[in-house]
């Protein structure tokens, strides 16, 4: 069996208070593709850059096999001190490197290596960041967060181009759907060491509930045990007491033992404050267009947003993604069509410009504005206490902005957003620095609150996790919408978001098929089952109707509460079954009748 390309053991490493890392090992194989998970804090990127040898442990050793070659990806690259990005990812070529690979990896990511570094979007920097180290091909990649700032098609096209590779990697990700199709191990950094799973990042969650779960068991043992030689001590005689000092010591050190276990770090708490119900339609677009210069953004796009719904935003950066938002929300007005907004609607948005916040305010005044009580749902918290919810220690209460983790900034945004009142949420890129565990909270939050949700992301789980529907951007402007999740847009148009530039180059094809013969297109049509509940469905409505009908006019009656309460309850509980059945029905025959609209247009 070939030796490991890299191996840490026992590492150790402290900045002064609790160790961040304390007996944490890792080792790499050729071929290996490995997870590196843990929660915001765990140390996962500082472990990082031990194995790539830009930081010193305290303790423990590093070994790497000689002549093997390693390229690794920080979170912020730096690109100063380059004329251009060619000149950037060339200086990571080794002797006898391909430079043409830097070319052809500088456009495939969308880049043509004449872009200056000082004029580069983040997200254009990480895309000249990872052609720097896929260029050489190395044998180990040490990737921290690389699908940061990247937009879908780029995504997935670094997916597939990691897939191909025989480089082994080392992931650390808070992409589920990049872990799960990529990896087939996982290292879990917890309470400051290393646990390692054979298995991919698809199986680690099971697998860490399950772990979990048995250390909770093993530790009420303990506690049970830690009673049990208590009573002991105080209701045995004197005499034994001084015949089983052992017993004694061994008691000591189980309460010892007990008061050092570190339990695994709380989960934040989300509590959205909800305002009053807002009508019924939210927004309502029809043939919208707008453009800046000569690029038109959107060009006659019509959607309609009704109260409750989830409805996922997708397309390549510059497609119009946050245009669209702040023409759905009333803070933009498209340049033709119409725009209807729906009434008391109370909007909170988070967005990804966390910059807007003054880097030397404090973490107390960015959730209080200077004072001790944060309202939520109408009720006076303590900021202290709502501190810990989202895992701030009370002692960063007056941490400047500018020294928090971009994980510790996502939660600030979070308990910012989620402390006003909303019945319509507006998440731009809202995945950004949060955990996968902060990431659960948040979805499980989405699927519990009773507004409507507008989402802009490239995070293809969370998408599928949330979204009731998809709207994406088809290329030149043109937008279309989909039921369920990303998953289901992709199995209905067959592919997923492309890039601008791919779309163009389709459309442009496409335009030069127009001229040979007509060929029958395969088209998306109502199946059988949809048909008939088009068909069925009115009928269902007018029965409901009239069943509430009956139900209102039963307890219009002043005495029927007195004369026979069991009737009033029934018609009660009938009333509100019938207008709940109504809103399904009503709510299921609008979803398609707008799609047969869509299907016959299309």
């Amino acid at each position: 069996m070939a030796p490991p390309l890299l191996t840490l053991s026992d590492i150790h490493l402290s900045f002064g208070g609790t160790p961040l890392l304390e007996g944490a090992s890792l080792s790499v194989m050729p071929g290996d593709r490995l997870c590196l998970v843990g929660r915001n804090g765990s140390g996962k990127s500082t472990l990082l850059k031990i194995a790539a040898g830009t930081v010193q442990s305290d303790k423990g050793e590093r070994i790497v096999q000689s002549g093997v070659t390693m390229r690794y990806l920080p979170q912020e690259p730096d690109l100063s001190g380059f004329e251009d990005t060619l000149s950037y990812v060339l200086a990571g070529l080794a002797p006898g490197d391909d430079p043409h690979r830097a070319t052809t990896l500088l456009n495939a990511l969308g880049l043509d290596g004449t872009e200056h570094p000082s004029r580069l979007s983040g997200g254009e920097a990480r895309r000249a960041a990872l052609a720097r180290v896929l260029a050489p091909e190395p044998d180990i990649l040490l990737l921290d967060e690389p699908t940061n700032h990247l937009d879908l098609p780029a995504i997935e096209w670094l997916e597939s181009e990691l897939g191909r590779l025989r480089s082994a990697l080392v992931l650390i990700s808070h992409d589920r759907r990049f872990l799960s199709n990529l990896t087939r191990a996982t290292i879990w950094l917890d309470r400051s060491a290393t646990r390692r799973l054979e298995q991919g990042f698809a199986a680690f969650e099971d697998w860490r509930d399950a772990f979990l779960e048995q250390e909770e068991t093993e530790r009420h043992k303990l506690d049970r045990k830690i009673v049990a030689e208590l009573d002991w001590v105080r209701h045995g005689v004197s005499g034994r007491r001084k015949r089983n000092m052992g017993r004694m010591r061994a008691l000591q050190q189980l309460k010892v033992g007990r008061s050092e276990q570190r339990k695994v770090a709380g989960n934040v708490n989300l509590v959205v404050s909800e305002a009053e119900t807002s009508s019924k339609l939210i927004a309502e677009a029809k043939a919208v267009s707008k453009s800046f210069g000569d690029l038109t953004v959107l060009r006659e796009v019509s959607v309609k947003v009704l109260r409750g719904d989830r409805l996922g935003i997708v397309g390549a950066n510059g497609a119009g993604k946050t245009t669209l938002l702040k023409i759905l929300t009333g803070e933009l007005q498209p340049d033709s069509g119409s725009i209807r907004l729906g009434e008391n609607i109370a909007l909170v948005t988070l967005d990804q410009r966390r910059e807007t916040l003054d880097p030397e305010m404090t973490l107390q005044y960015a959730l209080s504005g200077g004072s001790d009580k944060v309202t939520l749902n109408g009720q006076p918290r303590h900021v202290m206490s709502y501190m810990k919810d989202f895992l701030f220690a009370p002692e960063q209460a007056r941490t400047p902005l500018r020294v928090l983790s971009g994980g510790e900034r996502g939660r600030l945004m979070l308990a910012r957003a989620l402390a006003k009142p909303s019945n319509v949420l507006v998440l731009d890129e809202p995945t950004n620095d949060l955990d996968l565990e902060t990431l659960d909270l948040l979805q499980e939050m989405l699927a519990d609150y009773p507004g409507t949700v507008l989402l802009v992301s490239h995070d293809r789980d969370f998408l599928d996790r949330v979204c009731t529907s998809v709207l994406a951007s088809e290329g030149d402007g043109r937008w279309n919408t989909y039921a369920g999740g990303y998953s289901d847009m992709v199995a209905q148009r067959g592919a997923g978001v492309q890039a601008r530039a791919a779309a163009k180059a389709e459309k442009s094809a496409a335009e030069k098929t127009e001229a040979a013969p007509p060929r029958m297109a395969a088209k998306r049509k109502l199946s059988f089952k949809e048909k008939h509940a088009l068909e069925t469905l009115p009928k269902r409505i007018k029965e409901l109707q009239a069943e509430i009908a009956k139900h209102q006019a039963a307890m219009n009656d002043p005495q029927l509460f007195s004369r026979d309460p069991a009737k009033f309850e029934a018609a009660s509980k009938g009333l509100e079954r019938a207008g709940a059945d109504l809103s399904a029905a009503e709510d299921q025959w609008l979803e398609l009748e707008m799609l047969r609209e869509e299907l016959e247009n299309g």
